[in-house]
């Protein structure tokens, strides 16, 4: 089979990996806490990756040559996912979802900053597109906003600067090790942060899906956990491997059908539907994301198989 087939049907595969992940953590992100779910899916995500580095008799490696930007990453990262699983417990999924593809704007601004890359008047132009997208989604106004509306532009922005640094740490730390240190990062974080919430007794409010209690006596929560684990593993094991084989120009446009997946299960699933002028921001986000990874690996430039690492 031709390598760019195969890495087209990598990234399909790993987008249906993703959604069914999505799909159940939004079913039970208000009854299980997602903080468990986080900690056992890094858990899990750990064990399969040394699996897979054990089965393609690759070296594995923990440890990285700049362990300050490994160890911001890992917790920015666990972070901005973290408030972004909250969001789709909070706005439809192709909301959440639309609003997280502006991470490509992100990433040129950040490879602007880190990397010294020259920004033209295209993708400025680019930038400027999709973020009109953004506000046609999130319709703010002066008296009321959605704050959860603005998480997954949040996890967009955490998930850009942690490849940009990926991009600009590539050359000393592989991209295994940067995947071991995301799932290390969400490992630690989530512990943390649970222990937190347990000794101090602290009640969020806006984070409220953080004050469920962990559930580990209970079969079927733990199954439940288990399976968005798996999948969640599965999905950035294809894209890995997608990126490995495959043509970058065809894989990452080709995660664009993650936003056909998401309207598609929010309607049939928890009858979501994005109004006129969200589905004219899609449209610009979407637009604005594909030329700026076209106009990127054009200049060869573009922050490649760290797109692996999503969630």
């Amino acid at each position: 089979m031709n390598s760019n087939i195969k890495g087209l049907i990598l990234i399909i595969i790993g987008m249906l990996f993703f959604i069914v992940q999505d799909t159940l953590i939004k079913l039970t992100v208000n009854d299980l806490s997602l903080l468990q779910i986080l900690v056992f899916r890094a858990s899990v995500g750990i064990i399969m990756l040394i699996a897979y580095l054990l089965y393609t008799k690759q070296a594995i490696v923990f440890t990285s040559a700049h362990p300050f930007i490994a160890i911001f990453r890992g917790f920015f990262f666990f972070l901005g996912f973290l408030l972004f699983f909250i969001s789709i417990g909070k706005i439809s999924l192709a909301e959440a979802t639309s609003l997280f593809f502006v991470s490509p704007l992100f990433i040129t601004i950040f490879s602007y900053f880190i990397l010294k890359t020259q920004i033209g008047i295209n993708r400025i132009f680019s930038i400027f597109v999709g973020f009109v997208g953004v506000l046609l989604i999130v319709k703010p106004s002066f008296t009321n906003i959605n704050i959860y509306m603005l998480f997954p532009v949040f996890t967009a922005c955490t998930y850009a600067l942690s490849m940009t640094l990926a991009k600009k740490t590539a050359g000393d730390d592989s991209l295994f090790q940067q995947t071991f240190h995301i799932y290390i990062g969400a490992l630690i974080g989530g512990s943390l942060f649970s222990t937190l919430i347990y000794y101090s007794e602290i009640n969020f409010i806006i984070l409220d899906n953080l004050n469920n209690p962990w559930i580990i006596n209970d079969i079927n929560t733990l199954g439940m956990i288990l399976i968005i684990s798996v999948l969640g593993s599965f999905g950035i094991i294809s894209l890995i491997a997608a990126y490995r084989d495959g043509n970058v120009l065809i894989n990452a446009p080709a995660e664009y059908l993650y936003l056909f997946f998401s309207v598609s299960i929010g309607y049939f699933t928890f009858n979501e539907m994005p109004d006129f002028y969200s589905f004219v921001g899609i449209f610009l986000i979407v637009t604005s994301g594909i030329y700026i990874i076209f106009r990127e690996n054009k200049r060869n430039e573009y922050v490649v198989a760290e797109t692996t690492l999503r969630s």
